[in-house]
């Protein structure tokens, strides 16, 4: 399953990491409207 979480700020990442660590999705992508930020944010998990 893909999942895609849309804004990178704290709520938005926090779920992301979550998501990430109980491995609840084969794919999991990352968007921001600011350009370079979900990339960042996606680096620090």
């Amino acid at each position: 399953m893909k999942v895609t979480v849309v804004g990178a700020g704290a709520v938005g990442a926090t779920c992301a990491d979550n998501i990430a660590r109980k491995e609840l999705a084969s794919e999991l992508v990352l968007l921001d409207i600011r350009e370079g930020f979900a990339e960042g944010k996606a680096q620090d998990m």
